[in-house]
C-alpha cells in the first residue's frame, strides 16, 4: 500500500532516549514477531517465504563497491544481520557475525528457498545485474517496509561511495551511523493488540487456479511497465483509486479464467491483499507489521460487469480499512500467542498444527495475492540516479500467481510471479489494461515464445 515510511511516523514512534538506544544495542536475541512465527513453519525443501525488492539505477553497478556498501550498511539493521534459531517452544533471531552476506551476480529464477543453515545462516541476499540492485529477504525478518529501508539505505551508501555526497537521509534511507531505536526492533502487533473482543474469521474457500507445476527452482516472472498517469486516468473513469482499479482488473482476470475452466461448481474469487498497519497505528518498526484483507466477488450470485467489480472492491476496501476493525484483527491474531497453555506447547506440535491450518484453511481463502507498495519517495538528491523499482512477492505457497505493484515518478510496474507454466491470468490482466487505453511494456524471464503471447 501507499509509501509506508514517513518522517512523521518516525517522530510519532520516537519518544525515545539514549537509554532506549542502548537497550536496543544490548540485544543478543530477538523474539520473532507475530507474523514471523508462521513463516519458518511453512518452510519446505521447495518453498521459503522470500520476497524481492529491486532498484534500477541509471548507471552500471560496480560490485566491489556494492559489497563495501553492504558491509557498512547491514549492521545498522540488527534483525536483518541475524540468524534464525530453534528453541524448545519458539524460534528466535540471534545476531550473526559470520562473514557475509556476499554480493552475487543475479540469477534467472529469483526468490529461491533460503535454508536456515546455508549462506552462513544469513536470511538476506543481495544481487546485481547491469544497473539493478536486488535485495531478497526471508519474511521472518520483516515485511516490505523493513526490506525497502535496507535496500534504499544500501543504495544511498553505495551512491555516496561513488562520490554522490549530496544524498541526504530521510524516509526509507536511514543513517548507518545511528544506533537502532528500540521501536525499530519491536513487535508492534503486541503493542496494538488491545481490542476488547477478538472478531471471528469466516472466510469461505476461494477459486483456485489449476495449472501445470514448473520444475523445481523455477519461478516465472512477468513484468508490466506502464505510465502512472495512464493508469490513474483509467482508474478515474471508474471512480476508483489505482489500488482499487488494479484489484478489480485482477479479479476480472481470475473470473475469466474460472469461466474458461468450465467448472461445474463455481467458487468465490478473492485476492489476498496485505495492508501496511503503519498507516493506521504509529510505528517505525522494521519488523513485520501487516495484516490481510480479501476483496472479491462471488460469481454464484450472478454475472458481474467490470464496473460492478470495481464498485465491490471499492466498498470492501473502504469498509475494512479502518483503525477499529484492524485493531480487532490484530487482537485476534495475538490471542493465540498470549494463551498460556499454547505458549508451553513444544515447537514441533505448534509447527504441525500451524502447517495443517495454513494448508487446509488459510491458503484456500484466496485465488491470488496482490500487494501495492505505492508511490516510492526518496531523498531529492537521490532521485536523478534512479530509474524505477520492482517488487516480487516471491514463490507462491500453492499453484497460483502473485502480483505486486510499485511506482516511481511516472513509471508503474506490475510484477507477477508464479510457479505454474500457464500464464492465462496474467494475459487476461494485461489485455484488460490495454483495452482501457494503457500502454504496457512486457518483460519476462519466460522463453521468447511465451512472451509473444502478450
Amino acid at each position: 500500500m501507499a509509501n509506508e515510511r514517513t518522517d512523521k511516523s518516525r517522530s510519532a514512534g520516537k519518544g525515545s532516549s539514549a537509554e532506549k538506544k542502548k537497550k536496543a544495542q544490548r540485544r543478543d536475541w530477538y523474539q520473532l514477531d507475530l507474523s514471523a512465527i508462521v513463516y519458518p513453519t511453512l518452510q519446505r525443501r521447495d518453498f521459503s517465504s522470500v520476497y524481492r525488492l529491486s532498484v534500477v539505477l541509471k548507471e552500471e553497478i560496480r560490485p566491489e563497491i556494492l559489497q563495501l556498501a553492504l558491509d557498512r550498511t547491514l549492521p545498522r539493521f540488527p534483525t536483518y544481520k541475524a540468524a534464525i534459531r530453534k528453541g524448545l517452544f519458539w524460534r528466535y533471531l540471534e545476531p550473526n557475525d559470520r562473514p557475509g552476506p556476499f554480493v552475487q551476480e543475479d540469477v534467472k529464477n529469483p526468490c529461491q528457498p533460503m535454508y536456515f543453515k546455508a549462506n552462513n545462516r544469513y536470511l538476506v541476499r543481495v544481487y546485481y545485474f547491469r544497473n539493478r540492485i536486488a535485495l531478497e529477504a526471508h519474511h521472518s525478518l520483516g515485511d516490505g517496509t523493513g526490506g525497502m529501508c535496507v535496500l534504499l539505505t544500501l543504495t544511498a551508501t553505495y551512491l555516496r561511495m561513488l562520490g554522490h555526497e549530496e544524498i541526504q537521509n530521510g524516509g526509507f534511507v536511514l543513517n548507518i551511523a545511528d544506533t537502532p531505536e528500540e521501536e525499530e526492533l519491536e513487535d508492534a502487533y503486541m503493542r496494538y493488540a488491545n481490542a476488547k473482543v477478538c472478531p471471528p474469521r469466516l472466510e469461505e474457500k476461494a477459486y483456485r487456479v489449476r495449472g501445470t507445476a514448473e520444475e523445481f527452482y523455477t519461478l516465472n516472472i512477468i513484468d508490466g511497465i506502464m505510465s502512472v498517469s495512464e493508469v490513474m486516468a483509467a482508474a478515474k473513469r471508474y471512480n476508483a483509486t489505482i489500488t482499487e482499479y488494479l484489484n478489480a482488473v485482477l479479479l476480472h482476470a481470475l473470473l475469466t479464467k474460472q469461466q474458461e475452466d468450465r467448472r461445474v461448481h463455481l467458487r468465490p474469487v478473492k485476492i489476498a491483499m496485505p495492508v501496511n498497519l503503519r498507516r493506521f497505528f504509529p510505528s517505525v518498526t522494521l519488523r513485520n507489521f501487516i495484516t490481510m484483507i480479501y476483496p472479491g466477488v462471488d460469481p454464484r450470485l450472478g454475472e458481474y460487469s467490470f464496473e460492478e467489480i470495481v464498485l465491490q472492491v471499492h466498498n470492501y476496501i473502504r469498509y475494512h480499512l479502518n483503525e477499529k476493525l484492524l485493531r480487532g484483527d490484530i487482537t485476534t491474531n495475538a490471542a493465540t500467542q498470549r494463551n498460556p497453555f499454547i505458549r508451553v506447547v513444544p515447537l514441533f506440535i505448534k509447527d504441525f498444527v500451524v502447517r495443517l491450518f495454513y494448508t487446509k484453511v488459510q491458503d484456500r481463502n484466496s485465488s491470488a495475492g496482490l500487494t501495492n507498495m505505492g508511490a516510492m519517495k526518496v531523498p531529492r538528491g537521490m532521485e536523478p540516479y534512479i530509474e524505477r523499482f520492482d517488487i516480487y512477492m516471491g514463490q507462491p505457497f500453492s499453484r497460483r500467481t502473485n502480483c505486486a505493484i510499485i511506482s516511481f515518478g511516472d513509471i508503474l510496474t506490475v510484477n507477477f510471479t508464479s510457479s505454474i507454466i500457464e500464464a492465462d491470468v496474467e494475459r487476461h490482466f494485461f489485455r484488460k489494461l490495454v483495452r482501457d487505453g494503457i500502454h504496457v511494456k512486457i518483460e519476462s524471464n519466460r522463453s521468447q515464445a511465451d512472451a509473444e503471447l502478450y
